[in-house]
Order: structure tokens, then sequence, then C-alpha cells
């Protein structure tokens, strides 16, 4: 009997010890990154990669961890630079990725989205274009215009290698719900044509009607005389100037080649692409932007030398 009552209070004591440890040790508070790299592997492996790197982390941790869940691999966002332990781990646990947002605007090229998305993503701009230039179908437009998030740490090899995958799911999709089919050359005729709506159009509104002076014009075997086919790759954002359209030699000058360039210009949206397949019927050859900043549509070249005049 002595025994017995002597024992129970000391087990409890102890227990009670023991609880009071992992209390004090689980509240300890431990300094972290919002953001932070978890490498593959188990857990064993994450818990030793981490306490190498500086965090206060034990083998412990690794039956905590193992309890609450396995953690995603990869760049994940804890969402705080000072947790207790057992928030830490739980957020180890149960952090999703960290995601980035970049937006490919419709018009732009690649050079200049490759430039804007280096900086945002702390990448290279000259490896991105090159894997670009080593897996893509054409020179531009191969990336659908879009806003598209990717894993924060994705190298430049594989953003182009996602980028191009969901363009191309995007673009065969559009196609087939069109077409019924995906034919690659048809759509790189479609592609090129919304290309050139989209740097010439001044809304969404006027693009079916920029649609139907393309087509109008290389059905009657005009050139198509336009300068957004001269604001390719690094001229984007380059004013045309008489001096540039005399100049430039390339394929992209439709005033001195009838016909459309040999590929797009730049990247283009969903407004632009049903433009460029649908076009609304009209008999306009010419258009002129006005005062307004949108454009005067006409089928008459006399009253298209008085638009200019009235725009002057």
């Amino acid at each position: 009997m002595f025994r017995k009552n002597f024992i129970m209070p000391l087990l409890e004591n102890i227990l009670i010890l023991l609880i009071t440890a992992v209390v004090f040790y689980i509240s300890q508070s431990l300094k972290t990154e919002k953001t932070i790299y978890i490498p593959q592997g188990s857990i064993t492996n994450i818990i030793s990669q981490l306490h190498k790197k500086g965090y206060e982390v034990s083998v412990i941790d690794r039956y905590i961890l193992t309890f609450l869940g396995q953690p995603q691999s990869g760049w994940v966002d804890i969402g705080a630079e000072k947790l207790n332990r057992i928030d830490f781990l739980y957020q180890l646990a149960t952090a999703k990725a960290k995601m980035e947002e970049i937006t490919l605007i419709p018009g732009e090229t690649t050079v200049l989205f490759f430039e804007d998305i280096a900086v945002t993503l702390d990448l290279n701009a000259s490896r991105l274009q090159h894997h670009y230039d080593q897996n893509a179908d054409y020179p531009e437009a191969a990336i659908y215009a879009d806003t598209y998030y990717v894993p924060f740490g994705i190298n430049e090899e594989q953003l182009v290698a996602f980028l191009l995958k969901e363009s191309t799911s995007q673009f065969q999709k559009i196609s087939r719900k069109i077409y019924g089919t995906y034919d690659e050359k048809q759509w790189l005729r479609i592609l090129t044509i919304a290309s050139i709506i989209q740097k010439e159009a001044a809304n969404t509104e006027e693009m079916p009607l920029v649609s139907s002076v393309i087509y109008n014009r290389l059905k009657k075997g005009m050139p198509l005389q336009m300068d957004g086919t001269l604001n390719y790759g690094k001229y984007s954002h380059t004013k045309v100037t008489p001096e540039r359209i005399r100049n430039d030699k390339s394929r992209f000058n439709t005033y001195k080649y009838k016909g459309l360039p040999p590929s797009p210009i730049g990247a283009v949206g969903f407004d632009a692409i049903i433009a460029a397949i649908k076009p609304v019927q009209t008999d306009y050859l010419y258009f002129m932007k006005n005062k307004q900043g949108t454009h005067d549509f006409t089928k008459s070249y006399h009253r298209h030398r008085r638009n200019i005049e009235k725009a002057k």
C-alpha cells in the first residue's frame, strides 16, 4: 500500500513535467522567412536540411511533423517571420506553394515580356528568350496573352515550357470549339491576322472592323500598309516614321510587301482571335485614327484622304 501511494504521485509528477516540457518546447519562438524552400525527400531529410540552414529544429520536430503530415516540396509561403514551434511545423505541413502572378499584355512582344518578368521573378531575360526560340512554333504569339500564376523559384526553362504548354492548350481549345479541329498552318494565319488587329484596333469594338479591312485588302491583292506590322520584336513601342517605312527591308513591312507578314507580330488575346476568325462584313479598305483616339473607316480612298486631313 505504501509503495502504491508513493509511485502514483511520482508518475503523476513525471507526467506533469513531461507535459510541461512539451508545452514549453512547442511554444518556443522560431525565426523564419515568409517564404522558405522545402527540399524533396523524407521528413528526416527536410528537418536535417532546415537545421543546416540555421533553423532551430531537432529530431523531436521530426516526430511532430510526421504526425502533422508530409510538407510540400519547393518554395512555400509560411506567412510570417516569427512563429512558435508548433505553428511553424503546422505551416510546414500545410503551406501551399508560393505563387507569382505574371501578365502578358495583348499586343506586347516576347522581348519586352521576358524583360519584364525577368525582373519580377529574378530570372535571366536572355535565357528566357533562348528557351522560347528553341521551343516556340513562331517568333511571336506562341504565348497567349493572359495572366498566369507560376511557382516561386521556377527557372527559365520550366517557365517557358509551362507558358507554351498552357498557351497551346488554350489555342487548341478555341480552334476546336469554332472549327471542330486544330490545324497548325491555319492557326498560324489566324494568329498573324489577330496580332495585326491587336496592334491596330483602338478597342475591342473596332477589332471586327479592322479584321474586315485586312481581309478585304488581301482579297483585292492590295498591300496592307499598316504601321502595326512594323512594331515587331524590339520595335514594339517604336513610332513608325516615313524613314522607318523606307528603310525596313523585312517582310513585316506591309508597305513594301503584299500579303501577311511571315508570322505574328505580338501576343494576342481572345477578342483579337475571334475578330480574326469572324470579321464583320464590310466594304472598308481604309481606316484613320481620329481626334477621339478611335478610327474612321471608309471604302473610298478619296474619303480616306479627307479623314487624314481632318486628323491633322
